[in-house]
């Protein structure tokens, strides 16, 4: 029944997105995660004990979004189907890569004011293959935080699985920075963060890898993976780079300091356009494609 619901809630993702006229009159449960998560960091982290703090915050909303979660599916399956459906960003990840590329073919101008509403690195002075790299090493990524590993969760722990990922997700991308003042606080939220995210950053690279034909690749990726800051965001992009026969990542600057980062299939093209970027949304419908496939044999083998 999990299946059939996680089919059920992609399908409507893909075909609606976020419907702006709601989240015009109702917060977002992403908006409402991210209040919670600001009040706990104003309210607590402060004074001594802060990694402690930390810990028990993220204890606390954990349990909170699991009651919650219970309490939300004990309404029946169309409540459970049409959450799935709003905590998936399928349709708004593809959204936000199409206004890259169209953006690209009008102006570069167009492009990277475009790409800085999906990527924290500098902008202003980006030129067209970096705005089309930045856009495509953040739609690999965001395909894991904002697809798989939500569609995952869903399918291991129900309603409250995916809540309970959505919440340690938010609090990663608010808290869990290695700067003075979340170093201790946002320890506990980055390394739950981290293991929540070890099997689904996988499987999306081998969704990416797949419908590609690259699988034959799976050492190099695996390889170009570890060298990645992160545990988990490497796996995704170096399949997408595989998968487009491209270099990503490589030095890019952040608040105006230029830092050297190691490139993700170093061998591969550095001119990326627009056309590129095209391509990476049709590498997005395909892993998509493999997940519902995936959840209807689910189903089909549990029915």
């Amino acid at each position: 029944m999990t299946a059939l619901m996680l089919c059920l809630a992609l399908l409507l993702d893909a075909a609606l997105g976020e419907p702006g006229w709601l989240w015009r009159r109702l917060p977002h449960p992403a908006v409402l995660m991210g209040r919670a998560i600001g009040w706990c960091d104003t309210r607590f982290n402060r004074g001594t004990l802060r990694r402690t703090k930390g810990v028990l915050t993220v204890f606390i909303l954990v349990t909170a979004a699991f009651i919650l979660g219970n309490l939300l599916a004990a309404l029946g399956p169309v409540v459970e189907v049409l959450l799935a459906a709003i905590l998936l960003a399928q349709r708004s990840l593809v959204d936000h890569l199409r206004a890259v590329a169209d953006g690209l073919r009008l102006s570069l101008p167009a492009g990277r004011r475009a790409v800085a509403m999906i990527v924290s690195r500098d902008t202003a002075d980006m030129p067209p293959a970096s705005v089309a790299r930045s856009a495509i090493e953040s739609a690999s990524e965001n395909l894991s935080d904002g697809v798989i590993a939500p569609a995952f969760w869903f399918l291991v722990g129900g309603l409250p699985g995916i809540l309970v990922y959505k919440m340690v997700n938010t609090a990663d991308s608010m808290i869990g920075y290695r700067t003075p003042r979340h170093l201790e606080f946002g320890w506990a939220a980055a390394r739950l963060d981290d293991l929540l995210n070890l099997v689904p950053a996988r499987l999306t690279a081998l969704l990416i890898a797949v419908p590609a034909g690259v699988t034959g690749e799976w050492r190099a990726i695996a390889a170009d993976a570890r060298r990645h800051k992160s545990p988990n965001a490497g796996w995704p992009e170096a399949a997408m780079s595989r998968a487009l026969g491209v270099a990503l990542a490589g030095p890019r600057a952040y608040d105006g300091r230029m830092q050297d980062f190691a490139w993700v299939n170093p061998a591969g093209r550095r001119t990326l356009n627009a056309a590129d970027v095209d391509a990476a949304i049709t590498r997005l419908w395909q892993a998509w494609g493999v997940m519902l496939a995936t959840s209807v044999l689910l189903f089909l083998i549990s029915f």
